[in-house]
């Protein structure tokens, strides 16, 4: 299955394939999905670049509160470490057991910005800084819309952080941020996680709709490139 859309040549890589992963800090399908793109991403990183796009799962006009959403999470996040072998975190899980406690109010945009930030920085690591920020959330219970929540991040990536915060709260990267957001809704993804793979500016394969094992990736990756190289050989004959 393939779509047509068009991204703008800022998001790719010269013209090479490029594998687009959509997801969200929020979602917590994503991060039991973080070793698979990581892996995939390493693996493949000499042929495929990989540009993560945040999605924008949470963006309420009004703050909503995280006891509106504790009792589907608890009842879905054991089905997600089932499925993908990640935990759960007992701080974040605090948060979601005593919500009238809890002081959090989720909100997919402050990390996003956060992404697009990071992109300057470390382009070819943006799949290992979503898989962090989601570590962050899930497992360490870090309010992600708290600056406070990257600090140790910034530390890790030696990142200077006033430089950082600065730029976090201009509106140039929030509107980048907005921008990824609609990139994913031009690209029809409903869901996260998502993986596509883009051949030309505008042609894109889906190749991961929701959690997606490794080695279930890994196939249809290699059989997009072999259509594709079945095709250049073809054009050149």
């Amino acid at each position: 299955m393939y779509i047509i859309a068009f991204i703008p040549k800022a998001y790719l890589c010269s013209m090479n394939p490029v594998i687009f992963y959509c997801y969200d800090a929020y979602c917590g399908w994503c991060y039991g999905f973080s070793p698979v793109i990581k892996k995939i991403e390493a693996e493949y990183h000499n042929i495929l670049h990989t540009e993560v796009l945040s999605g924008g799962m949470i963006l309420p006009e009004k703050p909503v509160h995280i006891g509106a959403s504790a009792n589907y999470i608890l009842n879905a996040y054991k089905t997600v470490e089932e499925y993908s072998g990640m935990e759960f975190g007992k701080d974040y899980l605090w948060h979601l057991e005593n919500p009238d406690l809890s002081d959090w109010y989720p909100n997919s945009e402050k990390p996003a910005i956060a992404m697009c930030v990071f992109k300057e920085y470390y382009p070819e690591r943006q799949v290992e800084f979503a898989a962090d920020l989601q570590i962050a959330l899930h497992f360490e219970g870090r309010d992600l819309t708290d600056d406070a929540a990257y600090n140790h991040l910034l530390e890790k990536y030696s990142i200077q952080p006033e430089a950082f915060f600065t730029k976090m709260k201009s509106e140039e990267y929030k509107e980048k941020a907005h921008y990824e957001f609609a990139l994913c809704k031009q690209l029809q993804v409903t869901g996260y996680p998502c993986v596509m793979l883009q051949s030309g500016e505008s042609k894109f394969y889906l190749l991961a709709k929701g959690y997606t094992s490794y080695d279930n990736l890994k196939a249809r990756i290699e059989n997009v490139l072999s259509d594709l190289q079945k095709n250049n050989e073809q054009k050149e004959e």
